[in-house]
C-alpha cells in the first residue's frame, strides 16, 4: 500500500511539474549595478518568497502556470513590481534594478571621492564576500553562505552584553494605585534589532526594549502651545491582541526649536580608536557618520575631539563648527589599534567640554564606541558615577553605539541615562543621518531634564493595568515628588511615547487579594461617580534649573473601538505587537505578524524620512526567519 502511495504521489508531482514554470534572476543597484544581498522577493497573493544570495541572485521553481506580480524590497531603496506570465517548461530569467529612494544629502565624501551613500555600502560588502570567496577555496578554510570576510578576521564567539529584562506584569490598581516612571527617548534597541534581523538572525529577547522600539518613530502629536515645554496627549481604546483589555496610550510632544533661536553648541567628540573598532561597521562608520554631523554646524558652534585606545589625547583642540576642512582631515587621519582606555578618554572629554564651556549653550560630549571598555575606569558603576557628577556641571552626554560581536549593550545605555543623556546604536550611514541630521534638535538639545510621570488609575474604571516596557525606567512612588532622583531628558520637538495594557472594570477588594490585618483597601465614595479613567502628572526640570516643575492632564472618556483610534495610536500598536513576538511575551495574546503588516500599512501616514515602510518590510523579513526556525 505504501508504494503504491509514493508511485501515485511522485506521479502527481511529475504532473504538476509538466505545468509550471521558474522565475529566476538577479537584484542590482540601478547606479552601480552592485548586486544587492538580502533583498525580499515576493510573488504577491502567494506563499512564494525568499531573499536574494551573496550575489543578488534568486529563483522561484515550479510556479503553475499563470499570471504574476513580482515584488521587490530592499531598505533604503523604492520598491519594485513588474507583471510577469508563467508558462509552462518556461524559464522567466530577469534583472531587477533597484533605485535608491532620494533623501537630502545622500552623497558624502569619503577620502576624497564622491560615493552614493548605499553604493559604497554595497560595494564595500561585495568586496568583503569576494575575498571571503576566493579564501574559502584556499586548503581548510570553509566559509557558511551569506559569512563575509570579517569572520576570518577575529575568533568566532559573541560577547555582546544586554541587561536582564522582567517584563512588566499586571498590577492592581487597589494593591498599587500610581505607576511611576522615567520618560525614555533612547531609540537605540530599535536599530540593534535591525541590525540583527538584516543579518538572517532573530534578535535577543534581552535586547529588545519595547518602549525603544516604540519611541524610534515619531508620531503626529499636538504641540504644547502653553507654559510648559511638553504636552500630553492621551487616548483610550480596545487592545488589538487582546479582547479583554484595552490600551491607554500616553504621547507627548515637545516644543520644536526654531532654526533662528538655535543654541550655541560646545561638543566634544570623544571617539574609541582601539583595535576592537577596526571593523567596517565601527571606526569607519563613525568616521562617516561624525561628517555628517559636522555638516550641520556652522561658527558659532565649537568642536573637540579626544580619541582613545592605550591612552587618551586631544587630537583636535576647540575649533569653530565653520572650519570644516580642519575637522574632516582629523576625522580622517584616525586609525584603530591598541586597547581600550575608556575611562580615562571620558575624563579627558569632560575636562575639554569644561574648559570650553557655553553658558547658554548646549555643553555635550559625544560618545562614539563598542563600548568595550577595558583600561582605566572600566567598571559601569564606575563611570556612571563619574558621567553623573558632571551633569550636574551642566555637561550632557550622548552615547553612540557601534559594531557587534562585543557591543556592550547595557552599558552604554546606563552611562547615557546616568549622564542626562540619550543612547543611539548607529548600524549604517541612514541611521546615522536620522540621529546626527534629521532628529539632530532632538539629539542633542535638552529642552527638559528629569522627566518624570506618574498614573493614578480610578479603581472604578480600572481593575488591574501593565506599563508596556519602561522596565528599566520605574521609579518608586516617592521618587517621583524627589527632584535629587535622576530621570529621563527631552529634546526640542521630540515625541516620547508610553502605552498601559488596562482591565476595565471596578476593582473589588474582596476578590483582588487576600484580607490584609491591619489596613484595608477600599474605593473613596466619589470614585465611581466621576468619569475619569485617570490622571497623569508630569514633573520636569528646565535645562539649568534644579527645581522640578508639575502638571497633570485627565482621561475622562470611555475607550473606542480600535479602528476608530488615531494612526498614532495604531502604528504605536503595532511596534509593541512586534516587540511582544520577538520576546516571545506571555503577554502577546492573538499578536501575529499579518495583523502587524496590515495594521502598520493602514497607519504609516506621511512617513517622510520612510522609517514606518522599513519597519513595515522588517516586520515581512523577521516573519520569514521566524517561520524558517520553526521548520527547523
Amino acid at each position: 500500500m505504501k508504494k503504491i502511495f509514493l508511485v501515485v504521489f511522485a506521479f502527481f508531482n511529475f504532473v504538476l511539474a509538466q505545468n509550471t514554470g521558474t522565475i529566476k534572476g538577479i537584484v542590482k543597484d540601478s547606479n552601480s549595478g552592485t548586486p544587492l544581498f538580502g533583498a525580499n522577493i515576493f510573488l504577491e497573493k502567494t506563499s512564494y518568497g525568499q531573499t536574494t544570495d551573496i550575489n543578488g541572485n534568486f529563483e522561484f521553481k515550479n510556479v503553475p502556470e499563470g499570471n504574476y506580480v513580482l515584488q521587490v524590497r530592499y531598505i533604503g531603496y523604492a520598491e519594485y513590481k513588474d507583471s510577469i506570465i508563467v508558462t509552462k517548461n518556461k524559464t522567466i530569467t530577469l534583472s531587477v534594478e533597484l533605485n535608491a529612494e532620494v533623501i537630502e544629502g545622500e552623497s558624502i565624501i569619503i577620502t576624497g571621492q564622491a560615493l552614493g551613500q548605499k553604493q559604497a555600502i554595497n560595494q564595500q560588502f561585495m568586496a568583503d564576500q569576494n575575498a571571503a570567496s576566493a579564501l574559502s577555496r584556499l586548503p581548510g578554510v570553509s566559509l557558511m553562505q551569506g559569512e563575509n570576510v570579517d569572520r576570518l578576521k577575529k575568533p568566532d564567539w559573541n560577547t555582546e552584553e544586554y541587561g536582564s529584562i522582567l517584563e512588566n506584569d499586571f498590577k492592581s490598581v487597589l494593591m498599587s494605585p500610581l505607576s511611576t516612571f522615567s520618560l525614555d527617548v533612547d531609540n537605540a534597541s530599535y536599530s540593534n534589532v535591525r541590525r540583527f534581523i538584516m543579518d538572517n538572525r532573530l534578535p535577543y529577547k534581552d535586547a529588545i526594549r519595547t518602549e525603544e522600539m516604540i519611541n524610534y518613530f515619531d508620531y503626529d502629536y499636538e504641540e504644547p502651545d502653553g507654559d510648559h515645554p511638553l504636552k500630553a496627549n492621551i487616548e483610550y481604546a480596545d487592545c488589538p491582541w487582546n479582547k479583554d483589555t484595552k490600551l491607554i496610550h500616553i504621547g507627548i510632544k515637545a516644543k520644536v526649536l526654531e532654526k533662528q533661536n538655535e543654541i550655541p553648541q560646545n561638543l566634544v567628540f570623544l571617539i574609541d580608536v582601539s583595535g576592537s573598532m577596526s571593523d567596517d561597521n565601527k571606526l569607519p562608520l563613525l568616521k562617516k557618520s561624525f561628517k555628517l554631523l559636522v555638516e550641520q554646524l556652522d561658527e558659532k558652534d565649537k568642536i573637540s575631539i579626544v580619541v582613545y585606545a592605550g591612552n587618551a589625547g586631544l587630537v583636535l583642540p576647540s575649533t569653530p563648527g565653520n572650519e570644516k576642512s580642519k575637522i574632516l582631515e582629523v576625522l580622517e587621519r584616525l586609525e584603530s589599534g591598541g586597547s581600550t582606555a575608556g575611562g580615562a578618554g571620558i575624563q579627558l572629554a569632560y575636562k575639554v567640554a569644561a574648559e570650553n564651556f557655553i553658558k547658554e549653550g548646549n555643553n555635550r560630549v559625544i560618545l562614539a564606541t563598542d563600548g568595550d571598555f577595558n583600561v582605566g575606569i572600566s567598571s559601569t558603576s564606575e563611570l556612571v558615577d563619574f558621567v553623573g557628577k558632571k551633569k550636574d556641571e551642566g555637561i550632557f552626554i550622548t552615547v553612540l553605539g557601534f559594531g557587534m560581536g562585543n557591543y556592550k549593550d547595557d552599558r552604554l545605555q546606563e552611562i547615557a541615562d546616568r549622564g542626562n543623556g540619550n543612547h543611539a546604536y548607529i548600524d549604517n550611514i541612514l541611521e546615522a543621518k536620522k540621529v546626527l541630521v534629521n532628529e539632530i534638535n532632538s539629539t542633542l538639545f535638552t529642552i527638559a531634564k528629569d522627566v518624570k510621570l506618574q498614573i493614578e488609575f480610578n479603581p472604578a474604571k480600572i481593575k488591574e493595568y501593565r506599563l508596556i516596557g519602561y522596565e528599566n525606567r520605574l521609579l518608586n512612588d516617592e521618587d517621583f515628588v524627589d527632584d535629587t532622583k535622576d530621570a529621563g531628558e527631552v529634546g526640542y520637538g521630540h515625541t516620547v511615547t508610553a502605552i498601559y495594557e488596562v482591565k476595565p472594570g471596578k476593582a473589588a477588594s474582596d476578590k483582588s487579594f487576600s484580607e490584609l490585618k491591619y489596613q484595608e483597601y477600599k474605593l473613596r465614595d466619589d470614585a465611581s461617580d466621576s468619569d475619569e479613567i485617570l490622571t497623569v502628572k508630569f514633573r520636569y526640570k528646565k535645562p539649568d534649573g534644579n527645581k522640578s516643575i508639575e502638571f497633570s492632564e485627565v482621561l475622562d472618556k470611555d475607550a473606542e473601538k480600535f479602528e476608530d483610534a488615531s494612526d498614532n495610536l495604531k502604528f504605536a500598536s503595532a511596534v509593541a505587537q512586534f516587540a511582544l513576538l520577538l520576546r516571545d511575551s506571555k503577554h502577546k495574546g492573538t499578536a501575529n505578524f499579518n495583523d502587524i503588516i496590515s495594521t502598520a500599512k493602514e497607519a504609516k501616514g506621511k512617513d517622510e524620512y520612510g522609517y514606518r515602510a522599513e519597519f513595515i518590510q522588517l516586520v515581512e523579513r523577521a516573519q520569514l526567519l521566524k517561520q524558517t526556525d520553526e521548520k527547523k
